[in-house]
């Protein structure tokens, strides 16, 4: 589990990312009727029972034999959307496979390649989900990362480091010259699926990818796992909704975040990706896990809407919530 729980350097940005949502409070509405409350959305113009989805994370295998597939059959039995990480332990293949229906809509985390050539080749930029050529390479990095413990140095003049990680290994033929003016272009011209920037951490970089036409972006420091002292995305998604409001208008914006969806509906997400919560559900309890984390978001969606004082999604606005500039004080027992 080490691997799923761990973050950069000194894991201040892991711990961040979930003490930024206490800085924010509600304005529950009253006197509203809130019977009848329908927590489905539409993420890119695909139907979801809940404004959640299953965000990309690696190596499924490492806490179930059945790896990504329990999490896609979960996802399929409770109506919300899977995002295919490129480091799954499990072929897009035989993720695809493991759909409950055909109909059951996935998404794509795409490595792109460095060789543009290469990259314009490769079936799982026009059709992610046909690929029968990564069983293999998948085999191979879930093995290694399996086998990635610490070891005991045999050669004192080796003063070499390993920056790679768990998953780096099979990362180094990744495109790090990527550009909004360029890669975004290239990318239109060979496929005609929507295009979602990942990563995007400050209100700039939200411009630039509304001005390179994308259709969406996802805001994430990478789960605090990569640049320590990011911003968290609430933060960055705050920020954009004071600054550039406009960006709404022309893009669909994701939070990757677990707590307190709400906060993040009413500031203008379309939805909140959820990434180690199924992990861990996954590791636990396989497929049924899946389902159970589920149910419980739905059930504190639910919840929370009745007391907001809204019955859909479209209803949360930002006059709904409100940033302070002190921080509460969490008693200890």
């Amino acid at each position: 589990m080490s691997y799923y729980a761990s973050g950069a350097d000194d894991e201040l940005t892991k711990r961040e990312n979930g003490t930024a949502f206490s800085r924010f409070f509600f304005h529950p509405r009253v006197m509203r009727p809130i019977s009848k409350v329908d927590p489905s959305t539409t993420i890119l113009g695909i139907q979801s029972s809940l404004p959640i989805f299953v965000s990309a994370a690696g190596l499924a295998k490492l806490g179930h034999p059945l790896g990504e597939a329990n999490i896609t059959r979960g996802a399929g039995r409770t109506g919300i959307i899977q995002m295919v990480s490129s480091a799954s332990s499990l072929s897009v293949t035989q993720i695809a496979e493991a759909r409950v229906s055909p109909s059951q809509p996935l998404f794509f985390q795409l490595y792109k390649h460095k060789d543009n050539k290469i990259a314009e080749g490769r079936r799982d930029v026009r059709a992610p989900f046909e690929l029968e050529d990564q069983d293999a390479r998948r085999s191979r990095i879930a093995r290694k990362a399996a086998q990635d413990m610490p070891q005991v140095e045999e050669d004192a003049e080796d003063k070499s480091v390993n920056m790679d990680g768990t998953i780096g290994n099979s990362l180094h033929s990744m495109d790090t010259d990527m550009t909004f003016k360029e890669t975004v272009p290239w990318l239109r011209s060979v496929t005609k699926l929507p295009i979602v920037i990942k990563g995007v951490q400050c209100v700039a970089d939200a411009v630039l990818a509304a001005e390179a036409g994308v259709d969406g972006i996802l805001l994430s420091n990478h789960g605090g796992r990569q640049l320590d002292y990011s911003l968290p995305p609430l933060e960055v998604l705050y920020r954009i909704r004071k600054q550039r409001p406009d960006v709404f208008d022309k893009l669909e914006g994701n939070l990757h975040r677990r707590w307190n969806v709400l906060k993040a509906l009413c500031l203008g997400a379309t939805a909140v990706g959820l990434g180690r919560v199924f992990m861990y559900a996954n590791s636990a309890y396989g497929e049924a896990g899946v389902v159970q984390a589920v149910r419980i978001m739905q059930r504190e969606i639910t919840l929370g809407m009745r007391l907001l004082g809204v019955t859909s999604v479209k209803e949360m606005v930002p006059e709904m919530v409100e940033r302070v500039d002190w921080q509460p004080t969490l008693a200890r027992l």
